[in-house]
């Protein structure tokens, strides 16, 4: 008997593929409320443009994760300017995604939120260690930007957390938070849940008592597995899944 797996979306036409994407990023936020990662005005998704590259979809400043639609995202370019739309977009928004987005063309997402354990572990100014097959996702696939310069509204901070991001997936920004990208919304989504959780495990095993981590040779087999951009994006059916089951608005 063979298996049948879920499957990536293909499209043929940039207007189906763009709603597709749109859906995708509502969901993202949903996701982000039922995870707590939503606090205040902070924290912001984005997606590329499918047609045009320079563009980017953003959540609007002030709307709330958990009642967010595909139809409410609106649509700005590197400066910031509005494409479409009918919202104003956080300033720290612009200043980071437009440096990520245009510094690393193969990030077609990234993600980033003010979430309690990223916090938490951002304020001891460290990389992960490889504790848990989870974390090895991102052995030696993750940065440290090691100085935090008040809330992100320039182009030169944005500038400073891409070199600290570099080839990763991800990055640590210190007395901040945490920045994942992607290939897809989906992988960049997942690769910051699964990020929090890492900070959640280290802060948790650090304070029951000394994690003994896993070796180099395995830590870093594990991540050429368990680090896959497919990986990323397979982790975000599931949780795709059940939102769209439960609240079949967010599409609208």
């Amino acid at each position: 008997m063979s298996l049948a797996y879920v499957q990536a979306p293909q499209f043929d036409r940039p207007e189906d593929q763009r709603r597709d994407l749109k859906g995708r990023l509502a969901v993202a936020f949903r996701i982000f409320a039922r995870l707590g990662y939503d606090e205040g005005a902070a924290g912001h998704i984005t997606v590329r443009d499918p047609e045009d590259p320079e563009h980017y979809w953003v959540n609007p400043a002030l709307k709330d994760f958990s009642t967010m639609r595909a139809s409410d995202l609106v649509r700005i370019d590197h400066e910031g300017n509005l494409i479409e739309g009918a919202y104003e977009v956080n300033q720290a928004a612009i200043a980071i995604h437009s440096a990520v987005h245009r510094a690393r063309p193969d990030a077609t997402a990234a993600a980033h939120s003010h979430s309690v354990h990223g916090k938490a572990w951002s304020t001891l100014r460290r990389l992960l260690d490889p504790l848990t097959q989870d974390s090895c996702a991102f052995y030696e696939d993750h940065g440290m930007h090691e100085r935090f310069g008040g809330v992100v509204f320039d182009a030169e901070e944005g500038a400073a957390i891409v070199k600290a991001l570099g080839s990763h997936k991800a990055v640590i920004l210190a007395n901040h938070g945490l920045l994942t990208v992607g290939q897809s919304v989906d992988a960049a989504t997942y690769w910051f849940i699964s990020l929090d959780r890492a900070c959640q495990t280290q802060l948790a095993a650090e304070a029951a008592g000394t994690p003994v981590p896993i070796p180099h040779d395995v830590a870093k087999q594990t991540h050429d597995v368990a680090g896959r951009e497919v990986v990323g994006w397979m982790g975000f059916q599931p949780w795709y899944q059940r939102i769209v089951a439960a609240e079949p608005d967010v599409l609208a």
